[in-house]
């Protein structure tokens, strides 16, 4: 087999001959033909937020293939997808396509894959918010529950979805997020539901510890499987829209809960039961189509019941090549290969991304306690359950607009910390307005601004792009996926545990702690910004320093692997 690659800075052609699947061991040859035309180089923000409805002053029919280490066969050879990577026979350095194509293919992606990965989603987020809405109609006193033993079990739920997501995620990567994701979508459905036949303490608590357990790593998975099909400036977009069915969910199942929840007496029994049977029953038809819905990859949507798969050979190389154009490293294990102790070790102790877990460990912590206890607050002002349900609605709306205009706001301004900082400063006057509240302050005014607090702007989807966008390797992309959500995990153990029973009904002391939070939050952001713009100017330096030789020895010979590599640049 011979494939022809382009050398753009000396203008030849380079035959490649190879009798693999892997090109290796290539002759120079020059030739006068005409070097085929990459595209112009786009700024990020082409491919961001606005990119999806406004329509680009670009001829859709000119080249949109963009340069990349695949046009010099020089670096080439250091960044040449191995064998065994899934999608090695659709790779081609020479291959070429229009704006038009791209378009199309990145629809049809966002039609087959993205709106699945949305509906998915939504079902997890009807069995994690189904307790909101029990609360409303009084579980705690049906089961004979305190508030302290609602927050255990949001501890231990938070502490079994944080033990999940590592070990999920390395299941994931071994059998494939294809099949991984739709299983754990059954186990934990049949749990959820099982929740109608709840007794006591012990059965609740046994419940939340399974449910977390089981959904632990639903989130990471999807976000390294969506990593296979978009690049890394179309994904933040794609992670925003996804987390926008968490709302959407929110928003739905308050509605629904109004219904439901009036089915208490029915059978002798309270309204949250039948609540939890629905909505399980619900997950499990999404968990069972998933199956048949979630293709393990873009060169392998082809079933028994789908025979001819959804993308063309055309579609396939172009998928292939735009993402390994845009991100090399994307090709460096196969979407079933395993991760050893040692690569495991390794991307842990990648220090290098530990400002971002801090994030995750600290950044929902000023805003959870007032949104878990929404719905409790809302009753205890003598709202009924129906009211507290349809007044729940406006803060799941703002927290939505908020997800979209700071996920816009990262693209246009191609800036992680100045968007993502925007929570805090949300956060914090409304904060010190609750500090203030005493006894005699109106239930109106006391709604609106816990409503506003509950409809902070969300910016985890922004955060965990971040991290996969730093990690710059499949083996790490996969481990800080995990470790990033256990920090988040952790967040929320430590949010569940600021509002005491002791503290109620103003809880000024945890109050007082959350305003403390904010406060240090936005300390971290700001030491985020300069740490990786330190890290990338000491690397700009050194690279500048070496001479364009020891630049591509260095190329050639360096062992080092991922966001370690000079001639990587951080996010921020």
């Amino acid at each position: 087999m011979t494939t022809v690659l382009v050398d753009l800075q000396k203008k030849r052609r380079s035959f490649v001959t190879s009798s693999s699947e892997k090109l290796s061991d290539f002759s120079v040859a020059e030739d006068r033909e005409e070097v085929p035309t990459l595209g112009t180089p786009v700024e990020p923000g082409s491919f961001g937020f606005a990119s999806l409805w406004r329509r680009e002053k670009r001829d859709l029919d000119a080249i949109a293939t963009q340069p990349s280490v695949f046009d010099d066969p020089v670096t080439l050879k250091i960044y040449l997808p191995p064998p065994q990577y899934e999608n090695a026979h659709r790779f081609d350095p020479f291959a070429r396509w229009t704006w038009r194509e791209e378009k199309r293919i990145i629809r049809k992606i966002d039609f087959r894959i993205m709106l699945w990965a949305f509906i998915m989603f939504f079902s997890l987020e009807l069995d994690r918010s189904n307790l909101s809405q029990a609360n409303a109609d009084n579980i705690l006193n049906d089961l004979g529950l305190t508030t302290n033993d609602f927050n255990l079990g949001n501890i231990l739920f938070r502490l079994s979805f944080l033990c999940a997501e590592l070990p999920s995620q390395l299941v994931s990567k071994r059998v494939g997020p294809d099949v991984w994701i739709p299983c754990q979508m059954v186990l934990w459905s049949i749990v959820s539901a099982s929740q109608f036949w709840l007794s006591g303490r012990g059965s609740f608590l046994a419940c939340r510890c399974l449910l977390g357990f089981m959904q632990g790593g639903f989130i990471p998975d999807v976000v390294l499987y969506l990593s296979y099909f978009y690049t890394k400036n179309e994904l933040p977009i794609r992670l925003a829209f996804f987390w926008v069915s968490n709302y959407t969910s929110d928003m739905i199942s308050a509605f629904l809960a109004t219904g439901i929840l009036q089915l208490r007496g029915v059978g002798g029994r309270a309204g949250w039961r039948y609540l939890f049977l629905l909505e399980g029953a619900v997950t499990l038809l999404v968990g069972l189509l998933s199956f048949a819905l979630m293709p393990p990859g873009p060169t392998q949507t082809k079933a028994w019941y789908r025979p001819k798969g959804w993308f063309t050979e055309r579609e396939e190389v172009i998928m292939v090549n735009r993402v390994l154009r845009d991100d090399p490293s994307k090709s460096d294990m196969h979407n079933r290969e395993g991760l050893s102790v040692r690569m495991i070790w390794g991307a842990v102790k990648d220090w290098r991304l530990w400002p971002i877990y801090s994030l995750g460990i600290a950044h929902l912590v000023p805003v959870g306690p007032p949104q878990t206890y929404l719905t409790l607050s809302l009753r205890n002002l003598g709202f009924t359950t129906l009211q507290t349900n349809l007044l729940s609605i406006p803060s799941i709306f703002l927290g939505m607009m908020g997800l979209l205009a700071t996920a816009f706001l990262s693209e246009a301004i191609n800036s992680r910390v100045a968007a993502t900082i925007i929570l805090q400063l949300w956060a914090l006057p409304l904060l010190i307005a609750l500090y203030t509240f005493n006894s005699h302050t109106s239930q109106w005014v006391y709604y609106a601004v816990v409503s506003l607090i509950a409809g902070y702007p969300y910016v985890h989807p922004i955060q965990v792009a971040w991290a996969s966008r730093n990690s710059y390797s499949v083996r790490t992309r996969t481990v800080s996926a995990s470790v990033y959500n256990m920090c988040v995990q952790m967040g929320s153990i430590i949010s569940a545990n600021i509002y005491r029973a002791d503290d109620k009904p103003l809880y000024k002391r945890g109050n007082r702690d959350l305003i403390a939070i904010c406060c240090m939050n936005i300390c971290l952001y700001i030491g985020n910004f300069f740490f990786y713009r330190t890290l990338n100017a000491r690397r700009e330096r050194t690279w500048k320093s070496w001479s364009p030789k020891e630049q591509q020895e260095y190329l050639e010979n360096t062992e080092d692997e991922g966001n370690q590599r000079m001639d990587f640049r951080f996010a921020y």
